[in-house]
């Protein structure tokens, strides 16, 4: 596993290791142990996995609030997507800032969106699969979005026509949506 940090402190891209021959490959998407070695310790309670059937699906910005605030190792199964993370970590130096990587079924990277960050992605190609794992199980009442064209925060989509849901669509800003962390 090849563990890289990104610009934002606690935001980390996890590359499992492949082997492959002529029926395809085996690769371990999680290993307790192995990341316990590279001090990420996490227990995981809920596998998440979604279709978006159209390129240009956007999902997001979304996080869960305290007590059932969630940290998240996200992956594509099949096709491609951008997939964004978002510091909303009251007094941390990188507040309000974004990060974003492609994440495929063909370079096997995971982003480690730890709690204190929303996020969100959009499809790159049709009938694009994501396979999230979660620390906490979803819980409604605790569920809260920020919207994905928040001029503050600035995300590059890459879209400017994006196949919304009506909750992503009528989601509020960060400042009037505010931070519970």
């Amino acid at each position: 596993m090849v563990v890289e940090k990104t610009p934002i402190e606690g935001l980390l891209i996890l590359t499992p290791r492949r082997f492959g021959d002529a029926r395809g490959f085996f690769s371990e998407s999680w290993n307790a142990a192995t990341m316990a070695d590279a001090g990420i310790n996490l227990a995981f309670v809920q596998d998440n996995h979604s279709l978006s059937a159209r390129k240009g699906t956007l999902r997001g910005l979304h996080f869960q609030t305290p007590p059932m605030a969630q940290d998240k190792l996200v992956r594509c199964g099949r096709g491609s997507l951008f997939d964004v993370a978002v510091d909303i970590r009251s007094g941390s130096a990188t507040f309000g800032q974004w990060f974003g990587t492609e994440l495929s079924a063909e370079n096997g990277r995971q982003l480690l969106v730890p709690v204190g960050f929303a996020h969100g992605f959009v499809t790159l190609s049709d009938d694009t699969e994501i396979c999230y794992k979660c620390t906490a199980p979803y819980a409604p009442e605790c569920d809260a979005g920020i919207a994905w064209n928040d001029p503050v925060i600035g995300v590059d989509w890459g879209v400017s026509d994006p196949v919304l849901s009506d909750k992503d669509a009528q989601a509020g800003t960060l400042e009037q949506v505010g931070t519970p962390f």
